[in-house]
């Protein structure tokens, strides 16, 4: 168990959000801390694609202890680069292209952008979990230009080594290599090489 581990969560509009399901009910089976930014249209596709009101969704992670923040609040402590060097990496998934373009751009117009941004300054770990197919060239040059000041921006892309049998195997092989780049120690999924 990593009781110290911290990270901070944000849930972008983009299809997926079973990924960011995953990932919370790891981290908490993980004994990590998290704070999570969910953006309005992650709302929406939360609610479409989980088919649970947003507020079950918020009230079950918040009775967990993950503390949620508002993606207009730019007085949450989060927006503040001498609070967020407290968290051990900020990860984005699903992350649109909309908000990989901003982020890229160092246009902050809500919480998620701002986070983002601090950790590029700061140096905090930052993951963008980008969630579109076809990527564009416009796209591939905001995921170039991020990962070469040490940003790891990648697209979502499930092993099948591991010869998963579920939805939920995919989901959580992917969400294991996450964890795997935040430096969190844990079997969460199969490796290669690695017995059944």
């Amino acid at each position: 168990m990593q009781p110290n581990k911290k990270f901070v969560l944000c849930i972008t509009g983009a299809s997926g959000s079973l990924y960011a399901k995953t990932f919370l009910d790891k981290a908490l089976g993980l004994n990590l801390e998290v704070e999570c930014i969910v953006s309005e249209n992650a709302r929406k596709v939360i609610e479409y694609e989980l088919e649970i009101p947003y507020g079950e969704f918020i009230n079950f992670y918040s009775s967990k202890g993950v503390k949620f923040h508002d993606p207009k609040d730019f007085f949450s402590p989060l927006a503040s680069g001498s609070r967020l060097t407290l968290y051990d990496g900020v990860v984005i998934l699903p992350c649109s292209v909309g908000t990989l373009g901003a982020i890229a751009n160092g246009i902050g117009n809500n919480l998620i952008h701002r986070v983002a941004d601090v950790a590029i300054k700061e140096g905090v770990p930052l993951l963008l979990a980008v969630r579109e197919m076809p990527l564009s060239a416009i796209h591939l040059e905001n995921m170039l230009k991020l990962q070469r000041i040490g940003v790891k921006a990648f697209p979502i892309s499930p092993p099948f080594y591991g010869k998963p049998k579920t939805l939920e195997e995919l989901l959580v092989s992917t969400v294991g290599k996450i964890f795997d780049l935040l430096g969190v120690k844990g079997k969460i999924y199969r490796r290669w090489g690695e017995n059944q």
